[in-house]
């Protein structure tokens, strides 16, 4: 019934692997749970290659990294059962009943999203916090404010989806680097009319980056928006280019650009604090954004 996908890189999955395999045999279904690797680091392989002992798991290293979009549809295709449930390698369930939640909610031509949130204390690592707090103000939304907007507030974190309809759709391979297969993923649902079952059913993510880190792959994430605004291939459901959109309709398009790049470190600096303001980061992004746009 239920092929469970797991992309890797970087990250020790032994003890999510071990829980999902755990809940799966408790359910008493047919399933497998794929992980590939691609191309992490041999430490992080030499730990993942525990997993081949679990039972339903199939772990496979890719020889060169393929990136985000193609590892998930590599995955795709090699699944044999019906339904496909996509899970990001750097989580954790926040339930025993987290595989059970999916298999109730699964139905033909849908898609069901659980959600993302993060752990309630602040991470030990100072240089961890931002992506944290970042995570739980604007990543952490409730089932009741998702289902308004049920395409706008869909990420490949953690979905469920039949086989047939992912492999009709698939993830775009062309974006390169980090960010924005899941928005023309979400487009192409809303395209093509297929539901998303929005539930209650989150994933932890645990894999935090250091600000420096996050800032670079939402940099690289801007510059994929950069591709999808020159295709024309994105629309208002997108926050950072209904602000680009705003700017510059009502004439402050260089001022926003002015004042990015004269405060552009200060506001890096800013984010490093205990209690970051994210107007600021927003501020940091839409300035990036029409840097790139009148490149």
């Amino acid at each position: 019934m239920l092929s469970i996908l797991i992309p890797i890189y970087n990250f020790d999955v032994v003890d999510f692997v071990t829980d999902l395999s755990q809940q799966a045999t408790t359910c008493g279904i047919d399933y497998e749970i794929l992980c590939y690797d691609d191309s992490s680091t041999e430490e992080f392989k030499v730990k993942n290659r525990q997993i081949t002992t679990i039972q339903g798991v199939v772990y496979n290293e890719l020889p060169q990294n393929v990136g985000r979009s193609k590892i998930r549809n590599l995955l795709a295709e090699n699944a044999k059962y019906d339904y496909l449930l996509f899970l990001d390698c750097d989580s954790k369930t926040n339930t025993s009943a987290f595989i059970k939640n999916y298999i109730s909610s699964a139905k033909p031509n849908t898609v069901v999203y659980g959600g993302r949130n993060y752990d309630v204390k602040s991470p030990q690592e100072k240089e961890t916090h931002f992506r944290w707090w970042y995570g739980v103000n604007r990543e952490t939304i409730s089932v009741t404010e998702r289902v308004k907007q049920p395409y706008h507030s869909f990420m490949t974190n953690n979905f469920l989806i039949p086989k047939s309809l992912f492999l009709s759709i698939k993830l775009d391979e062309t974006l390169q680097g980090y960010g924005h297969e899941d928005t023309l993923l979400g487009i192409a649902l809303k395209t093509k009319q297929i539901p998303i079952l929005h539930i209650n059913n989150p994933l932890c993510h645990i894999g935090l980056e250091s600000v420096d880190e996050f800032l670079q792959k939402t940099r690289e994430g801007i510059q994929n928006l950069v591709l999808l605004i020159q295709s024309e291939q994105v629309d208002n459901s997108i926050k950072l280019y209904r602000y680009y959109g705003l700017v510059r309709k009502i004439g402050v398009e260089n001022k926003v650009l002015e004042y990015y790049i004269k405060n552009k470190i200060k506001i890096e600096q800013k984010l490093k604090g205990e209690k970051p303001n994210l107007r600021w980061f927003d501020i940091y992004k839409l300035g990036y954004l029409i840097s790139l746009m009148k490149a």
